[in-house]
């Protein structure tokens, strides 16, 4: 969680993930369209590659994909990897989510084997406090806890726990006069993130290492084709291109003591998402911000389903709900 932009991982798999990725994305390409938790007013907000929704779901994502050249966390000077990850959501109450995410690495290291292993277990929590269906509004706070020495640290899995909360806002343009009609279907999303280790600072082989706070911040920008074709003009686009969501996600990350002030990595993310009924497949390249981070573009996908879909609308709700 604390290095969110340093993705892991390999390309040395007997399957390639992304192979597999992109198959069961052609299975699932044209299921209907969808009914989404996402939904807010008329507006349904795609779900997002790098920041964290400000909605509170009932969704499993699996898998999400990130494939990049980047440094390597053990010292070496770069490292192809992949970071296969799964998390899943739950509402306890219509507002209130808890959720759980842990990936798998593969790194690849220049001049060195293959390394695998598990990151560091993440729990969260999210409490919706704002939805207004006429401004296309949703504001969330959230609280993450990364479970450290859950992972393998020759993967770059932190020793130590970091605690990260939050602030996520989205905003739809539905509300904008006539003249501005073609802009209506865009969406705005923000995120605010502090990351909090629980150690200062800790001991591996011998050498003192500090750990340093950062603050995480992302932005996000949507058009959303089904929005325009269903409440602005309804133009003449083809299936499957009529259920696609274009997205530019930018994300950083700034770390602000012990040694390490204004040290910043980060990503900038342009793509897609296709949101049908079954499944939303998102797709974006991940284009390194600065050296720290990376020189070469990567990409990342996501396969996520509703929980409904795959459980049943009886478990696919939340557990403390009025109609039983």
């Amino acid at each position: 969680m604390a290095e969110v932009p340093a993705v892991r991982g390999a390309r040395s798999a007997p399957v390639h993930p992304l192979r597999a990725w992109l198959l069961l994305s052609l299975v699932l390409l044209y299921a209907p369209p969808a009914r989404a938790q996402e939904a807010v007013g008329r507006r349904v907000f795609s779900d997002q590659l790098v920041i964290s929704e400000p909605f509170v779901e009932d969704e499993l994502s699996l898998p999400s994909i990130v494939h990049i050249r980047r440094p390597d966390p053990a010292g070496h000077s770069r490292a192809r990897s992949t970071d296969v990850e799964a998390e899943v959501k739950k509402r306890l109450t219509s507002r209130l989510e808890l959720s759980a995410a842990g990936a798998v690495t593969l790194l690849e290291r220049d001049g060195a084997s293959t390394v695998a292993g598990l990151q560091n277990l993440v729990l969260g929590v999210k409490y919706q406090l704002v939805r207004s269906e006429a401004t296309e509004t949703v504001l969330s706070v959230g609280l993450e806890w990364e479970i450290g020495g859950t992972g393998r640290s020759a993967v770059g899995a932190e020793r130590f726990d970091t605690v990260a909360p939050s602030i996520l806002v989205g905003k739809g343009l539905g509300d904008l006069p006539e003249p501005a009609a073609l802009a209506r279907p865009l969406a705005v999303a923000a995120l605010l993130e502090g990351l909090v280790p629980t150690s200062a600072k800790g001991r591996t082989r011998g050498t003192t290492e500090l750990h340093p706070d950062g603050v995480r911040w992302g932005l996000v920008v949507e058009y959303s084709v089904p929005y325009l074709r269903s409440y602005v003009r309804d133009v003449d686009v083809p299936a499957p291109l009529d259920r696609m969501v274009p997205i530019v996600e930018i994300e950083r990350q700034i770390l602000v003591d012990r040694g390490s002030r204004g040290t910043t990595t980060g990503t900038a993310n342009p793509g897609v998402v296709w949101i049908g009924n079954l499944v939303q497949v998102g797709v974006e390249a991940a284009i390194p911000l600065n050296e720290r981070t990376g020189r070469h573009v990567g990409v990342r996908a996501f396969l996520r389903f509703d929980l409904d879909d795959l459980l049943g609308e009886r478990l696919g709700r939340p557990v403390f709900s009025s109609s039983r």
